[in-house]
């Protein structure tokens, strides 16, 4: 059986999020018909659809999370190596994003994290196998 995720995050300004996403490897820009979301794609299984903080709201039918003083979640993803996962946080950064600090590596993991332009965490993982 496959499983498709769908991240679904509020952002202040689409295409400026969407541009973030898509230097980090997203793929694509598909909008809603009312052009409150958008969708992403990372991969086959992975999608992204991010919405501007009132339609957000509305869908949810509960106030939006304060990233400054909170973290409702953290978005873990994988990559194929060590390298891959400096490279695409190192993208991230390079496009406005925060990198939290250094990779950190335990046993055969290796992380690194940032949060992007609305303040969502984010996490990059290899693990040797």
């Amino acid at each position: 059986m496959t499983i498709t995720t769908f991240i679904n995050l509020p952002v202040r300004d689409l295409a400026t999020s969407a541009e973030f996403f898509r230097s980090i490897g997203f793929t694509g820009a598909q909008p809603s018909p009312d052009r409150t979301s958008i969708m992403l794609s990372l991969n086959e299984t992975t999608q992204l659809i991010l919405h501007i903080d009132s339609a957000f709201a509305e869908y949810t039918e509960v106030g939006i999370t304060d990233t400054e003083t909170s973290r409702e979640v953290i978005v873990g993803l994988a990559a194929e190596s060590h390298e891959q996962v400096d490279e695409l946080v190192d993208r991230a950064a390079a496009a406005g994003g925060n990198v939290l600090g250094p990779g950190r590596e335990t046993g055969q993991l290796y992380m690194r994290g940032f949060r992007d332009l609305d303040g969502h965490q984010w996490s990059f993982v290899h693990v040797a196998g």
